[in-house]
């Protein structure tokens, strides 16, 4: 496995695999992991999806200090490097790529990528210029990579379909592929900020799996009291009844501070109205103590 960290280390990495520099190789050669490092299994999820669909598979670990807010937790996300090496090494990664913010952004940098109005929502709403500095990110890494396939995980939902109407808007040579949210076995979403929960912030923080499956269980429900699982689901019922069955799982929650709870579009991320219907994103996002959490289930509602 090779470690680079900046664009030389990654042509010498390009040379040294046989893959040809300076350009997108046009196949399906170079996979790109992004992460922000502190790996766990949802991160070695998508390495495995990486490596099903190219020969070989990149993973970027840089905590990208452009799209944490001016109290955000930047400074004591969890960096966990030689675990992170030993993680992509038994995931037969080829090359890992760890800048520096130095390496990455100019002192003086002016020009970036601006979300736009669809990054403005959820999220946005709520974290003013993330979206942006997820976005400028993501094409650095494109541009310097140069992957043929980028693979990013679906608990960041509105950050997908960020990158994909990126990817269109800007006719980026990158396909974009999602991979699956992975869960404890009680449901809750692996991130690696959950090893700041405390053990009573854990089970407080069960309430946002609880909630989409609620919201998921109203899309669902036939009458037949068929069992339900997080997940991709089809059904029925009007988008306001599953919002009240999730909002209330929520409100039963003291210790969580809820940002947000929305069914919403998952190519605009605008609301969805009571007449819609095909697919919808159930997303929610919650404060448990000093730790914010966001999940989401995909719903196809007829």
């Amino acid at each position: 496995m090779i470690v680079a960290d900046d664009r030389a280390g990654l042509l010498k990495a390009r040379e040294t695999l046989g893959i040809g520099a300076g350009a997108f190789s046009g196949g399906s050669a170079l996979a790109l992991v992004p992460t922000m490092g502190a790996l766990h299994e949802g991160h070695r999820s998508l390495i495995r999806l990486a490596r099903e669909r190219a020969a070989h598979v990149a993973v970027s670990i840089f905590v990208n200090p452009l799209q944490f807010g001016p109290t955000e937790d930047y400074s004591r996300y969890p960096r966990t490097f030689d675990a992170d090496l030993e993680a992509c090494a038994a995931e037969g990664v080829g090359v890992v790529f760890a800048p520096s913010a130095e390496d990455m952004y100019l002192p003086d940098r002016q020009v970036g990528v601006s979300a736009g109005e669809m990054g403005s929502v959820v999220e946005g709403e709520f974290r003013p210029g993330h979206l942006d500095g997820v976005l400028t990110v993501v094409l650095k890494l494109f541009n310097l990579v140069q992957p043929d396939v980028a693979v990013f995980g679906q608990k960041d939902a509105q950050q997908l379909a960020m990158i994909r109407r990126m990817v269109a808007d800007l006719n980026l040579p990158v396909s974009i592929l999602g991979g699956p949210t992975v869960r404890e076995p009680d449901g809750l979403a692996l991130s690696s900020r959950n090893r700041y929960l405390s053990r009573d912030d854990r089970v407080a923080a069960l309430a946002l799996s609880r909630a989409l499956e609620a919201g998921a269980g109203q899309a669902l429900d036939r009458g037949d009291g068929a069992t339900r699982t997080l997940g991709v689901g089809a059904g029925r019922r009007a988008p306001a009844e599953i919002r009240r069955a999730a909002l209330a799982v929520l409100e039963a929650e003291p210790s969580l501070a809820v940002d947000y709870l929305v069914l919403v579009d998952p190519a605009t991320f605008a609301e969805v109205g009571d007449d819609h219907t095909g697919e919808a994103i159930l997303a929610v996002a919650a404060r448990v103590g000093s730790t914010r959490l966001i999940d989401n289930v995909t719903l196809d509602i007829r």
